[in-house]
């Protein structure tokens, strides 16, 4: 008996060996789930979109704009996405909200008044196309259109981790607590600061700033990690849990495969690109093993996204630039970052995803990698009359290695 068939109202208890329950039964709709249907605009799902432009977008009465929700596959229950239109000439309705929220400019120009409940003054600054910026926590904001044609901004935040835990909306969106460490107030608060320092966790790139004018263009510190040449940052924004970072592949080359679970998307800034993903256990040579129809490919542009992860367990996934300008990218994981694996305060983790199959990590190096990907790459490059810059030294395995797929230890971990 199914839950849809069944009329009972009292729980009996099963007889003999029976096991309770439906056995079969529908996903119920969380907090966040049942919050997005009640807006009144549409909700998008899948694993990826070739630009966020091509997304319907309808009137949206709470924010006075228009817009849609975005449930990529694999960041459900984790964080929120939306897209949202600003009216020609307008602006969206002022709000706060007890969660984190970080917005990219997709189209447009305008500026945007941030400030506490109570303060004379509006804190003010500008935003044009490429911009990203985050608003303080439970902070009063605006967003105001400069032009005569609507503007358009990606925005990603933790409300479903909010929402789903306290499972009601007026203490979300109408609650008295003033955050002031969050947002001081100070005249150079959405000021962009350049400085880089090592990330606490990993010792990467970071930049402590609230405000970027163009992450399009925005200088990038060097890498490595992902590609020859590959280029990276964390920005750390009014000191959100909401992690994200911004990188870049030099045109003509690509990732190495790496995997971990689901949380993250990444958009596309700059450039053209495809990314493949697939479940880990089909392991580094899918095609070669005769599971190549399991790989997903998604072709994306700039401002299009992509799920790293569309499923529960990890993911393979690899990104690949096939235009002449270098693939920048922008990783959104919500508040899932490196820094809350598993494990008890202090104990020991590595960069796993950074580290090649042979040293315990799941990136896979290129002279691992299935010969597929290779073919499948240059080929696309002749399309796009793009020179292949992945030197072929790079596809030889090193001398003194001893690796074997069957009998490699592969790393621990969630991210």
């Amino acid at each position: 008996m199914s839950i849809d068939e069944t009329t009972e109202k009292v729980w009996q208890e099963p007889t003999g060996h029976a096991r309770a329950g439906f056995g079969d039964f529908k996903k119920q709709p969380t907090p966040y789930d049942s919050f997005m249907d009640s807006e009144g605009i549409p909700v998008w799902r899948g694993l990826g979109v070739r630009t966020v432009l091509d997304l319907p977008r309808e009137d949206w009465e709470r924010k006075g704009g228009r817009g849609s929700y975005i449930q990529t596959y694999g960041t459900e229950t984790k964080w929120g996405h939306f897209v949202v239109e600003v009216p020609a000439g307008g602006a969206l309705n002022p709000e706060k909200h007890l969660f984190e929220e970080i917005y990219l400019a997709v189209e447009g120009r305008g500026t945007c008044e941030v400030w506490q409940e109570g303060d004379v003054n509006k804190h003010v600054f500008e935003w044009q196309r490429g911009s990203m910026f985050s608003i303080p926590m439970n902070a009063w904001f605006r967003i105001v259109n400069a032009t005569s044609k609507p503007a358009v901004l990606m925005a990603g935040n933790t409300a479903p981790n909010v929402l789903n835990q306290l499972n009601n909306v007026e203490a979300v969106f109408n609650n008295d607590f003033i955050f002031r460490d969050r947002f001081s107030g100070a005249d150079d608060f959405y000021k962009y600061r350049e400085e880089v320092e090592p990330d606490p966790v990993r010792g990467l790139a970071m930049r402590r700033t609230n405000f970027i004018p163009d992450v399009v263009n925005c200088d990038l510190p060097l890498d490595n990690r992902r590609s020859p040449g590959y280029r990276r940052v964390e920005p750390m924004m009014t000191d959100n849990q909401f992690y994200f970072w911004i990188a870049q592949h030099e045109n003509g080359r690509y990732s190495k495969a790496h995997a971990h679970t689901s949380a993250a998307i990444l958009i596309c800034l700059k450039g053209k690109g495809y990314t493949h993903t697939w479940p880990e256990n089909l392991g580094p040579t899918p095609w070669a093993d005769g599971n190549g129809d399991q790989v997903q490919r998604l072709d994306y542009e700039q401002f299009g996204f992509i799920t790293a992860a569309p499923g529960g367990q990890r993911w393979y996934h690899q990104h690949f630039s096939v235009s002449k300008e270098p693939f920048r990218l922008s990783a959104w994981f919500g508040p899932h970052n490196p820094g809350r694996d598993p494990g008890a305060p202090g104990s020991k983790h590595t960069d796993y995803t950074a580290r090649e199959l042979h040293e315990g990590g799941t990136a896979i190096a290129y002279w691992q990698e299935d010969p597929h990907v290779r073919n499948e790459y240059e080929c696309l490059l002749k399309e796009n009359g793009v020179e292949c810059r992945m030197d072929p030294a790079w596809y030889e395995k090193p001398e003194g290695i001893e690796w074997d797929y069957d009998s490699r230890t592969m790393a621990e971990g969630i991210q």
